[in-house]
């Protein structure tokens, strides 16, 4: 559900409203019975979930069900702000999550948004579910994929303060999200022969060196391993035009190399519909793009198409990876937010 006092009860509440959801899979809401009812009431939906004490969920047979942590119960629409308890809540979730997925009892685990500050405020080292994840399931090589509509973006570097990446920009920073990316795009996406793009990181692709030397020190480096791996990969391209081209469909994939590099055209072009997913672990992790939004807690003006979006891939990524998987998985098509 994420972090209590954000918006994360309203846009689950919301999306799985919808009966077409429903219908991709079950699904278990690890979180606040009370929180996801209050926003369902708020926005007029009938409840379509039941609730069980989380310490006794066990397979869903069909339907919703709220895995139910009741011992957190002084949350409610006035509390909006950043808190320990709040950052101690979301991580009891996301724990949880992961162990259910250990267990084989989920196929998926979809994330609400939480917030960084509150789980900084919980004594908790990790900046974002990213790395939380790649700790979890003892992963070194892993990466953020955002999604959406046409646009695949896959970030050489993440939660790293843009003036830090200088001291930690290296060839094999750029070469794992290109391998990554073009192993997704095969294995999660079906497409066969996936053709990546790489931006570039500095103006005009560093104009021969005019604006810095990344894109022929590091940048072209990686691509040449790349294609030496067997990637059809193409670059680095100036930023500013390569996003244009990609929509177009000349890419199947892009690598970008700073977040905002990518969030900015993710965002501009499906704010209530991207998507964020982890790539190289051994299970699949969708997640909102968007964060807690305290500011409109508990006004009903939270948008679930984010969140939808999510639940939808990560269903979908299920059911590609059970078509493909040379032994078939005991468990049902079971998604958990």
């Amino acid at each position: 559900m994420g972090d209590p006092a954000g918006i994360g009860a309203e846009v689950v509440a919301k999306a799985l409203a919808d009966p077409a959801v429903r219908k991709m899979g079950r699904f278990i809401i690890f979180g606040l019975d009370e929180l996801i009812g209050y926003a369902a009431d708020q926005a007029e939906i009938a409840p379509y979930w039941f609730r069980k004490p989380h310490e006794d969920i066990g397979a869903v047979e069909s339907g919703v069900v709220v895995a139910d942590y009741d011992e957190y119960g002084m949350f409610g629409p006035a509390v909006r702000r950043a808190t320990a308890e709040g950052g101690h809540a979301s991580m009891r979730f996301v724990d949880d999550g992961i162990e259910a997925l250990r267990r084989g009892q989920l196929d998926a685990l979809v994330t609400g948004p939480i917030n960084k500050t509150s789980w900084q405020m919980a004594g908790y080292r990790f900046p974002g579910h990213t790395e939380k994840f790649a700790d979890a399931f003892g992963v070194k090589r892993y990466t953020m994929m955002f999604v959406a509509d046409r646009l695949r973006v896959a970030l050489a570097s993440t939660h790293i303060g843009l003036f830090q990446l200088r001291n930690a920009f290296n060839i094999g920073r750029v070469f794992q999200p290109i391998d990554l990316l073009d192993d997704a795009l095969k294995r999660w996406f079906g497409v066969e022969s996936p053709r990546i793009a790489v931006a570039a990181l500095n103006p005009h692709a560093g104009e021969g060196g005019l604006f810095g030397d990344e894109e022929t020190r590091i940048i072209e480096p990686a691509i040449i391993m790349a294609r030496e791996a067997g990637i059809d990969v193409q670059g680095p391209f100036p930023a500013d035009t390569l996003f244009h081209r990609a929509l177009d469909g000349r890419f199947d994939g892009v690598v970008a190399m700073y977040h905002d590099q990518a969030l900015i055209p993710i965002k501009l072009l499906a704010f209530d519909r991207a998507v964020n997913v982890t790539l190289g672990l051994p299970v699949i992790r969708t997640s909102v793009d968007h964060g807690t939004a305290f500011d409109i807690v508990g006004k009903n003006q939270a948008h679930p198409g984010s969140m939808r979006a999510a639940i939808q891939l990560a269903c979908q990524l299920a059911g590609g990876a059970r078509a493909t998987a040379a032994q078939p998985r005991a468990s049902s098509n079971r998604t958990a937010i």
